[in-house]
């Protein structure tokens, strides 16, 4: 992928989305704090100090047998080195960036590659991001990430390409506190995903999904948590689980149903049913909204203050299968946390 001569932010047209079908606000009742947005992913806009800027893709095999995400970052939220320079003031988010992508085989096989960079290394405009070797590229009907990483804790190059091709795109935003400073963007909740990676012997297609989160505050500050799930049902429906824990207030939980006509849809809210802990680091989980029958699959990630799974669920009498997420940021903003951090998250530059 040929890099563009730009500043940290450069302004670029955007291209049109073509046949792609968007989804616009409609009659149908919206969730609380929700707001219409612009339908195309935008990898210039500013973020402020001492927050965030995230996108963040996952997918599934079409067998199951594999999977991978990938988030990156403008202000790097479980970077320790973002958290160090935060305890002495505001900080530009663009000294701390992030590529993470993670590649899951079968079995317990995974490749983890995660390196923080500063904004030296950084250039972003509304339909690019390149940090370092590795770039995102939004061409008006696919997200094309070129990846050249490498792995941690045991080196070896992660080298190869994750193609996101939305089947529809949405215009919706959620703010997910009370204030409006955290906010979520489910921009192509249903979407079809190949992953190649020749220096790592992994090429493969499935179904996936592809969000944004940005927050004008640390999100240890708004959140001392979260659980989410996304599932792609049977009959092509997306459904989501959010429920975020806010300092000092009664969880908000959300329960979407994205159509691939665009329509998203309010379901019945629920309270959370627990799930096993994660059996290394005894992460807590729970299913969010679990008003349907549910079971994990796998975890694939099983952290000290972070766990993420696939998981299975039937709703409404529809299979579904996806990933699921446990989040703890009063974890995550301990000390002992935050020491062992620097062995999975490199920084260079």
């Amino acid at each position: 992928m040929p890099r563009r001569r730009a500043s940290h932010v450069d302004a670029v047209v955007k291209s049109p989305l073509a046949d792609m079908q968007a989804s616009e606000p409609k009659d149908t009742p919206r969730p609380p704090r929700y707001e219409a947005r612009e339908a195309a992913p935008d990898f210039s806009a500013p973020v402020a100090p001492g927050g965030y800027l995230w996108w963040y893709v996952d997918a599934v095999s079409e067998d199951q047998r594999e999977a991978m995400t990938m988030i990156v970052f403008v202000g790097s939220v479980f970077s320790p080195y973002y958290a160090k320079a935060r305890r002495s003031g505001l900080v530009d988010a663009e000294h701390h960036c992030a590529f993470n992508t993670i590649l899951y085989g079968p079995g317990s096989r995974k490749r983890w590659s995660m390196t923080e960079r500063s904004g030296k290394q950084l250039q972003r405009g509304r339909d690019y991001y390149h940090l370092g070797p590795s770039a995102l590229e939004w061409d008006g009907q696919t997200l094309t990430a070129e990846i050249d990483e490498r792995c941690v804790p045991f080196p070896r190059r992660m080298r190869g390409r994750i193609r996101i091709t939305p089947e529809v795109v949405t215009t919706h935003t959620l703010r997910l506190d009370h204030e409006g400073r955290h906010r979520w963007h489910p921009f192509a909740p249903l979407a079809h995903v190949e992953v190649d990676f020749p220096s790592l012997g992994t090429r493969w297609s499935g179904h996936g999904y592809f969000d944004s989160n940005d927050g004008s505050e640390p999100l240890a500050d708004g959140f001392s948590g979260w659980d989410w799930a996304r599932l792609r049902l049977d009959g092509g429906d997306c459904v989501v689980r959010y429920e975020a824990q806010e300092h000092g207030r009664q969880p908000h939980r959300l329960a979407l149903r994205f159509t691939p006509d665009g329509e998203m849809h309010n379901e019945p809210v629920a309270a959370s049913a627990k799930l096993p802990q994660t059996q290394i680091w005894r992460m807590r989980r729970s299913m969010p909204v679990a008003s349907d029958p549910h079971r994990l699959l796998r975890t694939l990630e099983d952290t000290p203050f972070y766990a993420r799974s696939m998981i299975e669920a039937e709703i409404g009498g529809e299979r579904g299968t996806g990933v699921h997420e446990s989040l703890c940021m009063n974890r995550f903003t301990q000390r002992w946390v935050q020491t062992l951090l620097p062995f999975r998250m490199p920084r260079l530059g």
